[in-house]
């Protein structure tokens, strides 16, 4: 465990990877540690999801997978509702 981290008292599974810098073309790097632990290699593809309140989410498409199949699956029961009533 990286030094520091019991005393802000993240759980297990849980990870504090450091702060990162926005270079002038808007890109960050993403620190070794949180690319070695998450298998991130350069080129692969992450998703960037935004929320006012809650800020950034950086992750990978397949995470969000299930998620998009369960909304689009209910948009189209919903659709299916609006055409029968």
């Amino acid at each position: 465990m990286p030094r520091g981290k019991h005393v802000l008292g993240i759980r297990p599974g849980k990870h504090l990877f450091g702060t990162v810098k926005v270079g002038e073309k808007g890109q960050i790097v993403i620190p070794k540690e949180a690319r070695e632990h998450f298998g991130i290699h350069s080129g692969d593809t992450l998703l960037v999801l935004g929320d006012d309140k809650s800020g950034l989410i950086i992750t990978r498409p397949e995470v969000m997978h299930d998620l998009a199949l369960k909304i689009l699956m209910q948009m189209d029961d919903s659709n299916d509702e609006k055409q029968e009533g």
